[in-house]
This record gives C-alpha cells, sequence and structure tokens, in this order.
C-alpha cells in the first residue's frame, strides 16, 4: 500500500475517496440487500410475519452495533499503522479486534435467546413478540461471524483490498435469497418454515461471508505475509487496549443513534401492526441510500486516517471535502426520489393482493416524505464520524451523540407523535431533530479542531 500522497487536487482526492469508497458502497448495499430480502419475502408471506422479522432485523441490529464499534476502530489504527510501514502493528490491532468480537457476541447470545420477555416488557404485541423471539433464537447465532466479518473488513479496507468485501457480501446476498426461498415458503420440498426460514436463511449468510474473508486474508498474496491467524491464541494485552479504548466510543455511539431507531420502532408498534410494518417498509429503504453514505464515511476514515498518521493537515481537509461533495451529490438523489415517488417505492415491498396495501403503502409514503427532510442531517453526522474516527477521535463525539440522539431527538419524537397527535410522521420528524443537533457538533468538531491541525484526542490512558 502506497503512502498518503503529497498536497494534491481536490480532483485526485474525489478519484482517491471513490477508489476506496465504491467498493465499500458496493458491500453495504449488498449487506442492506441481505434484509431488504427477507424484508420483502416476508411482506409476501403475511404483515404479521413482516413486522416479526423488521422488529427482530432491528433488535439484532442494535446489538450488533455495540460489536461493530470494536471492530471499526481496527480501520483507522490500520490506516495510519500501513502508513507508517509497521506491518506488526497492523496485526497486532486487528487479531485483537477479533478477540473482542468473539468476548462480545458470547456475552451477547442471552439477549436472543431470551428476547421475548424483553420485546414483551417493551410493549409489543403477545403474537408480534412470539414471532420475533423465534426468528431471533435463531438469527442470533449469527452475532458473532456477523460482528467478526466487520474486523476484517475494517482491516482490509485498510489496506486497500475492500474489492473482496463487495464479492463476499454479493455472495452472501445470493445464498440469503435462495434459502428463503426455500424456507420461508417450503419450496423445492423442504418444510415451510416461515419466520425460522427467514432466521435460518440469515445465520448461514453470516457464516459465508465472514469465512470468505477470513480466507482471503489468511491467504492472498499482498496480506499472507501478515500472519493474521498464526499463534491467535496468544493474547496482546496493550494492542486489545488500543482497540478498546478507541473502540468503545465508537460502539456507545453507535449504539445510541441505533437506539434511538429502536425506540422508534418501538412507538410505532404501539401504533399497531400496520403502522410497525410501514415503518419496517420506509425504514429498509431509508437504510439502503445510508448504506452509500456509510461506505463513503469509511472511506473517509481511511483517507483521513493515512493523512493523520503521517500529520498531513492539508491532505486531511481535501479529503475531508472529497468525502462531504460525493455524500451531498447522493443526499440530492434521495431526497427527489423520496419526495417524487414514494408509493412505488412503498410498494415493492407488498404483495399486489394482499387487502392491507393501500393502508400500509400510504402509510409508510408519509415516512418517506418525512425521510426526505432528514437524510441532509443523518449523512452530515455519519460523514463527521468518520472523518473523526480517521483521526482517532471518539470520546467526544459520543457525548455528542448521546446528548443529540436521546435528550432532544427521542424527546421530540414522542412529543410530537402522541402528545401532539402526529403519530409516524410526527415520531419520523422527531429523528429530525437529533440527527441534526449531532450533524451540527460534530462537523465543528472536526473543523475547527484536526481540519486546522490541532489534536482533539484524549492522552492514553
Amino acid at each position: 500500500m502506497s503512502s498518503p500522497s503529497r498536497p494534491s487536487r481536490l480532483s485526485g482526492h474525489l478519484r482517491a475517496t471513490l477508489g476506496i469508497g465504491l467498493p465499500l458502497i458496493g458491500s453495504m448495499l449488498a449487506q442492506i440487500a441481505i434484509t431488504l430480502t427477507d424484508t420483502v419475502m416476508m411482506g409476501w408471506y403475511g404483515v404479521e410475519e413482516l413486522a416479526a422479522v423488521a422488529l427482530g432485523g432491528s433488535y439484532f441490529h442494535v446489538i450488533l452495533i455495540l460489536g461493530m464499534g470494536f471492530g471499526l476502530a481496527v480501520m483507522p489504527l490500520v490506516a495510519a499503522a500501513a502508513a507508517n510501514g509497521d506491518r506488526r502493528q497492523r496485526r497486532r490491532v486487528t487479531r485483537m479486534g477479533l478477540w473482542i468480537g468473539l468476548i462480545f457476541s458470547m456475552a451477547a447470545m442471552p439477549l436472543f435467546l431470551f428476547s421475548g420477555p424483553i420485546l414483551l416488557s417493551l410493549g409489543q404485541a403477545p403474537e408480534v413478540a412470539h414471532l420475533t423471539e423465534a426468528y431471533l433464537v435463531i438469527a442470533g447465532w449469527g452475532i458473532a461471524p456477523a460482528v467478526l466479518t466487520t474486523v476484517l473488513r475494517s482491516h482490509l479496507s485498510a489496506l486497500d483490498h475492500a474489492r473482496i468485501v463487495l464479492w463476499a457480501t454479493l455472495a452472501g446476498v445470493g445464498l440469503n435469497a435462495g434459502l428463503n426461498w426455500v424456507l420461508i415458503f417450503g419450496n423445492l420440498g423442504a418444510p415451510e418454515l416461515g419466520v425460522a426460514g427467514a432466521a435460518l436463511a440469515s445465520l448461514a449468510t453470516h457464516l459465508l461471508i465472514v469465512a470468505v474473508l477470513a480466507l482471503y486474508a489468511a491467504c492472498q498474496r499482498d496480506l499472507r505475509q501478515d500472519t493474521l491467524f498464526a499463534r491467535f491464541h496468544r493474547p496482546d494485552w496493550e494492542a486489545m487496549g488500543q482497540v478498546f479504548r478507541l473502540g468503545w466510543p465508537i460502539a456507545l455511539t453507535l449504539l445510541s443513534e441505533s437506539g434511538l431507531f429502536m425506540a422508534t420502532m418501538v412507538m410505532m408498534g404501539w401504533l399497531g401492526p400496520n403502522s410497525l410494518a410501514a415503518h419496517g417498509i420506509a425504514i429498509q429503504i431509508c437504510a439502503a441510500t445510508f448504506m452509500v453514505h456509510i461506505g463513503l464515511s469509511q472511506a473517509a476514515t481511511v483517507r483521513a486516517g493515512r493523512a493523520w498518521g503521517v500529520g498531513d493537515v492539508v491532505n486531511l481537509r481535501l479529503a475531508a471535502f472529497a468525502a462531504l461533495i460525493l455524500s451531498g451529490a447522493m443526499v440530492a438523489a434521495t431526497i427527489a426520489a423520496f419526495l417524487l415517488i414514494p408509493e412505488p417505492l412503498i410498494g415493492l415491498f407488498l404483495d399486489p393482493g394482499d387487502p392491507l396495501r393501500p393502508q400500509i403503502i400510504a402509510l409508510g409514503a408519509s415516512l418517506l416524505v418525512v425521510a426526505a427532510l432528514f437524510q441532509l442531517a443523518d449523512a452530515g453526522q455519519v460523514m463527521a464520524l468518520g472523518l473523526l474516527r480517521g483521526v482517532q477521535d471518539t470520546r467526544m463525539p459520543m457525548i455528542y451523540a448521546l446528548v443529540s440522539y436521546w435528550l432532544l431527538g427521542l424527546p421530540a419524537a414522542w412529543v410530537l407523535g402522541f402528545p401532539m397527535g402526529f403519530e409516524g410522521p410526527g415520531i419520523w420528524a422527531g429523528l429530525v431533530v437529533g440527527l441534526a443537533f449531532a450533524a451540527g457538533l460534530m462537523m465543528m468538531r472536526f473543523w475547527r479542531g484536526p481540519a486546522r491541525g490541532r489534536t482533539t484526542r484524549p492522552a492514553p490512558v
């Protein structure tokens, strides 16, 4: 891998960001396609089952987010080590990232195995909670391969090997769709398993993806010398501490945002199964477009990490500008789609013969109109987070996220949704409040700190 270049024009940074970002965007879109496939096929199967899988998917994602924080911490550490030619350091932090991922996954399993009582305590309808638990008891075993995939994706992306992540995830999309068709509906002589079939398909998909990435990291010619899995059983407490210190604020930042979205799903469940189904569809559409910004954000982390690792502030600023320009172009396209064609987008997820189809389309379309308003704020906060992670600044962004999402966004969602009577659109409008505030704080921190050559990282502890 080459070291960061000397100060160059913005056009060069746009090309470099796209070179890293496009495979990451593709892999993120492919990843969300797995969930979209579950949602579409369960929508064909039944509205109650759709609500259960949508709720179960969000529940799984909230827990995964915590583990992903430690995986994402590997990316800037490997990028900085690679910029300085330190092969040993990039191996150490990745290996201990895998250790933390395994420990986290074992600790998280009870949350899946006993999810039913948790969902009932959150006010979900008993029939939906029962179906969701049936899904999570199986799908929950995919938490370990999903977390380890994040670690390996960070390692490979920081070393300019993001394409394999794309191909592995695309293979997962194909496997998931095929197994869903067989297991949900009982095709090819298989038993009709419904939500359990969707869960088995998701578990198999997570296992396939992590296996492909691990084999590539161990065997690819440019990476073989890293000996990533040699003496894997030996702990490296110093490297584990580095990953943990950088990762736990990322995990809590991600959890605060994901928890906000999960809380809105719980609120939508209070409005009934139709509102929850409409919310599940609309949130999947928004998540699909948001994957573009996540891919660009991770590319920004790599680019910023390389520049920051060698103290190149000029290229740090140019890398940030390039990532924000590309993200802004996607925001404009998404807003246009949500405002111009919301009904056709929602209709893709529903059986044409379902008698509840018109009602769910109307509810979902109203949510997409509100979603168009927070596209800019949502993209802004994730891009700012990517840049701040690149310069290894994670603790203050965590505080910004907690305040923005839980002290502002969540109360606003409840007030607008229930006391003020706007219901679903009001709940979603509360998201706008939290995301916009977080985006403003994080952008100011980056541009007033690292972008001016000022260190914002706390002293090591």
